[in-house]
């Protein structure tokens, strides 16, 4: 699209071909929303990849540059002739592709980066992107089928409010499946449609919702096995089968595997995902260390560190804490390292690669902690080098996806809104391994709030009570509703839960009060 536009405003270019128009966005410009890790540079007599622009064009770019991310950067650019003549002016200015000046600078000797892997495994017939349109109608029919709810669709129409059973539901203006995970699950429904005949597999749970797994199982999508020390049983791979990558994508080196066999690969990663390989790709050429604010067990993690060269993961303010006083006094190596022994790269030492870093993480991660980790983080790098030379040090994308925010943002509303609404508490649905639904317990539990997390209807016990995963990870079960009155109550769900979990959990609520008031 961008492309596109820069042509129907004139622009010619000169020795350098722009992408494919069929090439996925998200290879070269993963969000036009955010776009930093795509910047433009303008620089002078640069002998490669030379696009002309004339000044129109110029000016467009300019105005859609952000100040935030410094989307282009002048460094000498040649001087504009703007004419009063009605004719077209014919001086233009030469812009260079970068993603930093740094970077820009030592152009000459790049080096074939992991990404550069991926964007050709992308390319091959065999990787499957894109779905298949002569299987879509069923795939979407299918999943209305399985995960729309009569409920869900009747709070939305009642301003996110329902009465039954002497029961009111207030429900979050934000919930459920997002737009990654409706087209992961879509993209998997469509494969099992377009290979029919063949063994599918899947090297991961696709999402993390038990309903949505237990439907792919149902439709003979075999799950890889996990192995001790987090391997899996690739053997069960055979030449001819279709392989489905989960929405959190695969590792590096699962990738590769794949692509040295004879399979079709469908890959159903997130935008949001590939955004954050991007982010550390951007990371790896400008010679920073990431600090991936994450789980490093999960599986996005996995796969997000994989694509790194140095790395540290960090799951929570306290443990970036401990990254920052490193950055700033130093300090036992040997402890240090033991610590995060299962949460760095290969080789890592602290005390060269925690001079230049960059932040990215997890997409599902509470967004008000990464930021306060960014800002630990901004502050160490400017004690320690002065805030002249902090920018030399330390970099930051956002790489939460909106989806993320918005759930939380709306949990939060109805927290702040718990007293005047009345509420005995708030419901959580979604997947108990759901590292977006868990953030979404943690804000009313943080607030005071009562609140329970369960990952499906049947934790809604006959006897009236509920078994739960808490903030900790336990799972524990304890006496549920106060049935002597009305009862009041706020619901949400994560990004991976369908609205059908939603209405079956209110459906156990419902005929509970039922029950007991007949």
């Amino acid at each position: 699209i961008l492309f596109r536009e820069l042509r129907s405003f004139g622009t010619t270019f000169a020795n350098w071909t722009p992408p494919d128009v069929n090439t996925p966005v998200d290879t070269f410009a993963p969000s036009l929303v955010t776009a930093s890790s795509n910047l433009l540079h303008l620089r002078h007599n640069t002998p490669t990849r030379i696009m002309k622009f004339n000044p129109s064009t110029l000016l467009l770019l300019l105005l859609t540059s952000s100040p935030v991310t410094n989307a282009f950067v002048v460094i000498t650019p040649s001087p504009i002739q703007l004419s009063s003549s009605s004719s077209p002016p014919t001086t233009t200015t030469r812009i260079s592709m970068s993603t930093t000046a740094d970077a820009a600078d030592s152009s000459t000797t790049t080096r074939k980066s992991k990404k550069q892997d991926r964007l050709r495994w992308m390319k091959e017939p065999s990787f499957h992107r894109r779905g298949f349109k002569d299987q879509r109608d069923g795939a979407e029919k299918r999943m209305n089928d399985s995960f729309k709810s009569d409920i869900v669709q009747e709070m939305r129409d009642s301003n996110f409010k329902i009465e039954r059973e002497g029961v009111t539901v207030y429900l979050a203006k934000d919930f459920g499946f997002c737009w990654g995970v409706e087209r992961s699950i879509a993209l998997s429904y469509e494969a099992v449609d377009h290979f029919p005949g063949k063994n599918i597999h899947l090297t991961n749970e696709l999402i993390h919702n038990p309903e949505v797994n237990d439907e792919l199982k149902n439709m003979n999508v075999q799950f890889i096995e996990k192995l001790e020390g987090g391997k899996k049983r690739f053997e069960a791979v055979e030449d001819g089968d279709v392989v489905i990558l989960p929405a959190f994508g695969a590792s590096y080196e699962e990738m590769d595997y794949l692509d040295k066999k004879n399979v079709q690969v469908v890959d159903t990663t997130c935008p949001w995902v590939s955004k954050v390989w991007n982010t550390v790709d951007t990371h790896q050429k400008n010679g920073l260390t990431s600090i991936i604010h994450g789980k490093y067990g999960h599986e996005e993690t996995v796969a997000t560190t994989s694509f790194c060269e140095d790395y540290i993961c960090v799951k929570d303010y306290k443990e970036a804490e401990m990254v920052a006083d490193y950055i700033v006094n130093g300090g036992d190596k040997e402890a240090f390292l033991e610590y995060f022994s299962k949460a760095v790269s290969k080789g890592f030492d602290p005390d060269k690669m925690l001079n230049k870093v960059g932040l990215a993480n997890q997409t599902t991660m509470y967004k008000k902690e990464t930021r306060a980790i960014g800002q630990m983080l901004q502050k160490a790098m400017m004690k320690k080098y002065g805030p002249v030379e902090a920018d030399k040090h330390y970099s930051e994308f956002d790489t939460i996806c909106d989806a993320t925010q918005e759930r939380q943002d709306a949990v939060a509303e109805l927290v702040e809104n718990a007293s005047t609404l009345d509420l005995d508490f708030i419901l959580v649905v979604g997947g108990w391994d759901s590292s977006n639904t868990a953030h979404l317990l943690e804000i009313p539990h943080k607030a005071g709030v009562r609140s329970f997390h369960i990952d499906r209807a049947e934790r809604i016990n006959a006897d009236n009570t509920i078994t739960h995963r808490t903030v900790e990870g336990e799972i524990v079960t304890e006496p549920f509703l106060d049935l002597s009155k009305d009862v009041v109550m706020g619901v949400t769900s994560g990004a991976s839960t369908p609205d059908s979990a939603v209405q079956a959990s209110l459906g156990s609520i419902f005929l509970l009060k039922e029950v007991h008031d007949a």
